[in-house]
């Protein structure tokens, strides 16, 4: 949601005469600052200057592009800024978790099939080969050394609905489990 109106003009193509102004560069000068002098008596602050691509009809069937120069510019959206209240927050507790505990709503049957799933999807999670996981005890080796003798990703612990951006090594636990699930 932004909190700024935007306004984009066609920039002047000609100079503005003035007293005292002779030279076409001042005179263009003076019609950009002109404008600038306008938009700003009616609150717009300038952004910047774009030249910009334009496909136009040329002939009956033709279509040329054109680049255009505008001027865009901005202000506050009163209405919004209004409505903007500053909150100060709490410092952070050492040792507590950045990610607040949700619990889920139970009250739908999609919740609870939902939860049903998330809780199979951990319990799948953390089941691995004894061959895989290289310990004969059941815990997993969560410190695995990639195959290709870099780090990566060889097993995903959870699925928290955030993208992994680790390099994968092989096929993980969860892959696996799902090709064999498919077969």
């Amino acid at each position: 949601m932004s909190t700024y109106e935007y306004r984009v003009v066609p920039a002047p193509s000609k100079g503005l005469k003035a007293k005292g102004i002779k030279s076409h560069e001042a005179r263009f000068a003076n019609a950009i600052e002109d404008l600038m002098n306008t938009m700003a008596a009616s609150g717009w602050e300038y952004q910047r200057a774009e030249t910009l691509p334009s496909v136009e009809r040329s002939g009956l069937t033709g279509s040329t592009t054109e680049w255009r120069n505008v001027l865009v510019f901005r202000k506050p959206r009163h209405a919004e800024a209004g409505d903007f209240t500053s909150e100060v927050l709490a410092p952070p507790v050492a040792g507590a978790s950045l990610v607040p505990e949700v619990e889920p709503d139970t009250s739908e049957p999609v919740a609870q099939e939902a939860q049903e799933v998330q809780d199979t999807a951990d319990a799948n999670a953390f089941d691995h080969d004894d061959d895989q996981s290289g310990d004969q005890g059941g815990e997993t080796d969560t410190a695995q050394e990639h195959p290709a003798g870099q780090a990566g990703a060889t097993q995903m612990l959870s699925d928290n609905g955030v993208e992994e951006t680790s390099d994968v090594a092989g096929m993980t636990d969860s892959l696996r489990n799902l090709a064999e699930q498919r077969s």
